[in-house]
């Protein structure tokens, strides 16, 4: 078996690792925010809130998935890439990448409010009338 062969081979099966560690942690990732949602939204009355931890713990598995495929997909193209595969690999590491950055932009976001106001939270409270300042009297 030549060295060429080996590496090609290599290559392959670690191209596959890198493919079947994003599936297996994006599935886990869904388990666990459907766990996540279902407990808190069945058994109490934080939907809301429930809602936005499944999101974000959604939103890192997609994040740690998108990281393996990145990668699996700069390995394929390693062993004699033509441009076509070049230009392909370019436009998924474009777009995996900005998804990437919009996940972290939203999981950014979610851990610097930790319990954000759901959007309907000001329409549902009751506008009360302010009182008009008190006016003093006091003179020159």
């Amino acid at each position: 078996m030549s060295i060429a062969l080996t590496v090609r081979m290599l290559n392959s099966t670690v191209v596959s690792i890198c493919q079947l560690l994003a599936l297996l942690v994006i599935s886990v990732g869904i388990i666990k925010a459907l766990t996540i949602y279902l407990r808190r939204a069945l058994f109490t009355w934080e939907s809301g809130q429930a809602f936005q931890e499944g999101r974000l713990e959604l939103g890192y598995s997609f994040s740690l998935g998108l990281s393996f495929l990145v990668g699996g997909s700069i390995l394929k193209t390693t062993i004699a890439p033509t441009w076509n595969e070049i230009g392909q690999l370019a436009a998924i590491i474009a777009l995996r990448t900005v998804l990437n950055h919009l996940l972290l932009k939203a999981i950014a976001n979610h851990t610097q409010t930790p319990n954000p106001e759901p959007p309907w939270q000001g329409l549902l409270t009751p506008i009360t009338p302010q009182k008009p300042p008190h006016e003093s009297t006091s003179s020159p």
